[in-house]
């Protein structure tokens, strides 16, 4: 399996400047390698080839004046912004074909946008010095702070500076499948997740995950900033400092969002062979007054990290369709109740006499539309007036478990 390695990069004031040449020269090859396409659609000629693009914009333009500083930067880089393109093309007609979701046409970059990034393949000879400084070549031995090993030998290296302006280098490597077989413990347990926003995720077990907010907590930092931009002169470098500020409050949210999510996803694959969630239709509800706390929750990119960590630990990972009544039927009997409102979180079932909690209900009902066996009575609350087991205890609704906090969990 191919996965992304991010490290931080600490580049010092000559370096930094040499990145921004980098960055500089690789968008503007893309932008001239872009015009010369739409040109050509518009005057209803052949599309330019990669290669004639390469020596029209590349070799040939480093001799004129205009384009002379093409040479200040490695040739590579310019060529994987020419193929940068070509995939954003490919990715376009992949779109209108339905091989893929749709994707927009091809747009000019711009030095304002949120991300900048260039790509060093291994014929630009980079190299990580043996004191584990990222050596690039025009730029220099980068320092960098490697958080873990690599598990192979990466061949390709992609730099990035983000909106924050923090720079990353990312790696793309292959990791070894018999060693993230051993990585994780043997068990049979399997687990049904209902995604919410009061709480985070509800397993089919009766644990609850309170949903952090981050956004939400974060609020008041991120108002102040933005305030504090929209009163400075366009084109200032006082509106420069304040823009940077903003984003810096918006890059720790993210990452706080982020690590949450990779705990959390490694907790539920390292305690479950087989873990089962519902497909939700996150852009529709993007579209209602909910739409800030759906996005705040993040629950494809939690989703995400739990389908590629389950392939690459030997899990099982399935979805169930949108449209299942998880919320509807009682996972005791299975009679349907019919739809019940948001306010209703406890009901009982009128065939059985079960009560069941909403939540944790549903997420045994996840479990079992992906055809996991899992007991029903793990969503009972209490069936009238029979006292539930001991082992049964943390399902009613008074003694429902609460998880404050996800310390000890071990990030990937």
């Amino acid at each position: 399996m191919q996965l992304r390695y991010s490290f931080r990069l600490y580049p010092n004031g000559s370096q930094r400047s040499a990145l921004t040449r980098a960055f500089g020269c690789a968008r503007v090859v893309y932008n001239d390698a872009l015009r010369a396409r739409e040109s050509a659609r518009e005057d209803g000629l052949p599309f330019p080839r990669t290669g004639d693009l390469s020596k029209a914009l590349i070799t040939e333009a480093k001799k004129t004046p205009d384009r002379e500083w093409l040479g200040e930067v490695s040739a590579v880089v310019l060529q994987q912004s020419l193929r940068d393109l070509d995939t954003a093309y490919r990715n376009f007609f992949d779109g209108l074909k339905g091989k893929r979701p749709r994707m927009g046409a091809p747009r000019f970059k711009s030095r304002k946008d949120n991300r900048q990034a260039v790509r060093f393949t291994a014929n630009a000879r980079w190299k990580i010095t043996s004191g584990g400084d990222l050596s690039l070549p025009k730029v220099g031995d980068v320092r960098v702070k490697w958080s873990r090993v690599l598990p192979s030998q990466p061949s390709t290296v992609t730099v990035v500076k983000d909106a924050a302006g923090r720079y990353f280098c990312s790696f793309v490597v292959e990791s070894d499948p018999a060693t993230d077989l051993t990585r994780m413990p043997d068990t049979d347990a399997v687990v049904g997740i209902d995604l919410g926003l009061t709480h985070f995720a509800i397993l089919s077990d009766g644990t609850k995950i309170d949903s952090p907010k981050f956004l939400r907590r974060a609020e008041k930092k991120l108002k102040r900033a933005q305030q504090s931009l929209s009163r400075k002169a366009k084109g200032s470098n006082n509106r420069g400092k304040a823009r940077l500020k903003v984003a810096k409050a918006h890059a720790k949210v993210t990452d706080a969002r982020r690590d949450f999510h990779h705990q959390l996803s490694t907790k539920v694959i390292r305690e479950n062979q087989a873990v089962a969630v519902e497909d939700l239709a996150v852009k529709a509800l993007a579209r209602t007054s909910l739409a800030k706390s759906v996005h705040d929750a993040g629950w494809s990119a939690f989703v995400t990290m739990l389908e590629y960590k389950a392939a690459r630990y030997g899990r099982t990972f399935l979805r169930i369709g949108r449209f299942e009544p998880t919320s509807q039927v009682c996972s005791n009997c299975g009679v349907k109740g019919g739809p019940k409102p948001l306010d209703v979180r406890v009901w009982q079932c009128q065939a059985c006499g079960v009560r069941l909690d909403r939540d944790i209900n549903a997420a045994v009902n996840v479990a079992k539309a992906a055809g996991l066996a899992v007991s029903a009575c793990g969503a009972q609350v209490g069936p009238g007036l029979v006292p539930a087991p001991r082992s049964e205890a943390g399902t009613r609704l008074s003694a429902a478990p609460s998880v404050r906090s996800v310390e000890g969990i071990t990030a990937l």
